[in-house]
């Protein structure tokens, strides 16, 4: 059996997990919202059309933020066709994604919806075909209370209280060529930054998202992120980062390993942040929002025959084993950068490359990808500790020193809790990890969850939708202090523990 050790001191202190970090998204795109959320045919549906089955299912992942309404979709969207009675709403030709969107949900559904899951909104303003203008008049069409043509247009829809969003992205992606309206960064940073001065005009209270690049791929990255910064950093918040991986090799020691190439993403964006803070000589630490994030197996696939559809299948991965492994070890990398990544979504939330699906008017079911990220957000409140690992390593063909064994620790002082989150990627052979956290004093055992399958591709289908489920049998004891706990091959673990409060 592969050894390892891990040491956890309450003392060496990451950060503090800001809860947002398992945000998602929702997207108009396929069937995310038609189909996902959005239901009025189905026998769950509530009076507004939403699906029932689908909010209890992400209720339960307690996601604290939800972008919307894109992605793409924004860099076209006019917001106007989305409010107002919906029998008057405009069918639109939908450029980003080549469908007809029909407007039946909007701004003012989606806030009625995130009440229901208990989220709240990370809204997205387009700067592909809009600009200003647009996006003041949005900002105050959902914060201002009453008085304006906007708020009070707002008040005529129905909606007396404002929705006060809070955190809003300025547009999407605009440094790639498959965007509307895509820009360079000098253009971008210019018209970022004077729209983000009237957003907070209107409302001095809402925090802004910058564009990063689109990938750690791009051509221009770091010099976008650079220019970017430059032209913006005293009006935003956060600069965005997005980052998709894949098994298309289908090489999967090589696609457990990409989580590292995230860990080097992250980093780089956050030293182009401190070096722009450097060179304004600034006080204010910017902060990242890693608001794209997934495993996307079908990325870069196209219906270029099936143009205007409305809602059609699009980018329906079906997940396997291997990628929820692989989400694991990117949560557990976004646990390592709490001190910088404030935000992240994953990308998406329901049918789209999603951890939930559901058939129109009919079953709902549960990804493998579900699992891992229900445990990551509803245990790993707290604060996020430096953990020292040992572990064996390997190589694999894109990556060196790759260790076995990935894994953070989460302390939750005010419940008194523990939560260790390890992932094993070895695929034939179970690894003993011991660890050492006498620290905290007397600490108590209280479950080992194991998501685990003798099948790295194995599924869970409609046909079969718990081939592939958690479970708490997972072997570990706990002894003055000292934790020994087994990881079986290719597994996803959460050890959670009970410290005695210390006076």
């Amino acid at each position: 059996m592969l050894q390892s050790k891990m040491l956890i001191d309450k003392d060496f202190q990451i950060a503090e997990v800001d809860p947002r970090v398992y945000g998602s998204f929702i997207e108009h795109l396929g069937r995310a919202v038609y189909g996902g959320i959005y239901d009025p045919g189905h026998p769950t549906a509530d009076a507004q059309g939403f699906r029932q089955d689908a909010i209890e299912a992400i209720k339960a992942l307690n996601v604290p933020i939800v972008r919307y309404p894109g992605g793409n979709f924004v860099s076209g969207y006019n917001w106007e066709d989305g409010v107002g009675p919906v029998a008057e709403r405009k069918r639109r030709l939908e450029l980003a994604w080549w469908t007809i969107e029909t407007n039946a949900v909007g701004t003012n559904e989606f806030a009625d919806w995130a009440k229901l899951v208990g989220t709240e909104v990370m809204m997205a303003v387009n700067l592909g075909t809009r600009g200003i203008d647009a996006a003041r008049n949005l900002v105050e069409y959902c914060n201002h209370p009453s008085g304006t043509y906007w708020s009070d247009l707002r008040v005529s829809h129905g909606y007396k209280d404002p929705h006060k969003f809070k955190t809003w992205c300025l547009g999407n992606e605009m440094d790639g060529p498959w965007q509307i309206g895509a820009m360079t960064a000098h253009e971008y940073g210019r018209i970022a930054n004077e729209t983000a001065k009237a957003m907070k005009w209107v409302d001095k209270d809402i925090e802004l998202v910058a564009c990063g690049s689109s990938s750690s791929g791009m051509s221009t990255f770091a010099d976008w992120e650079a220019t970017v910064l430059d032209l913006t950093y005293d009006n935003v918040d956060y600069l965005s980062l997005h980052q998709y991986y894949n098994n298309n090799k289908d090489n999967t020691y090589d696609f457990l390993a990409t989580s590292l190439d995230l860990d080097q993403f992250i980093d780089s964006v956050a030293s182009i942040c401190d070096f722009v803070q450097a060179k304004k000589r600034s006080k204010k630490k910017l902060m990242l929002s890693l608001d794209e994030w997934n495993v996307w197996n079908s990325i870069g696939t196209s219906r270029m025959e099936e143009r205007w559809q409305i809602a059609p299948p699009e980018f329906e991965d079906v997940y396997t084993h291997e990628d929820a492994l692989a989400v694991g070890c990117y949560l557990i990398t976004i646990l390592k950068h709490a001190d910088r990544v404030k935000m992240a979504c994953l990308a998406q939330l329901i049918n789209t490359i999603a951890p939930i699906m559901t058939e129109n008017n009919g079953a709902i079911w549960l990804q493998t990808t579900y699992y891992p990220f229900l445990h990551a957000s509803n245990f790993g409140r707290g604060t996020v500790l430096r953990s020292i690992t040992n572990s064996p390593k390997y190589d694999s063909k894109e990556f060196t020193d790759v260790p076995y064994l990935e894994a953070i620790s989460v302390h939750d002082e005010e419940n008194g809790t523990i939560t260790i989150f390890a992932v094993n990627r070895h695929l034939d052979e179970s690894m003993e990890l011991n660890v050492d956290l006498r620290s905290f004093g007397e600490t108590t055992f209280v479950e080992h969850i194991v998501l685990e399958s003798n099948d790295i591709k194995a599924t869970n289908t409609k046909q079969n939708p718990h081939n592939v489920l958690p479970h708490n049998g997972g072997h570990t004891t706990v002894d003055q202090g000292k934790v020994q706990a087994v990881l079986n091959k290719a597994s996803w673990n959460v050890i959670r523990l009970k410290t005695t409060k210390q006076a």
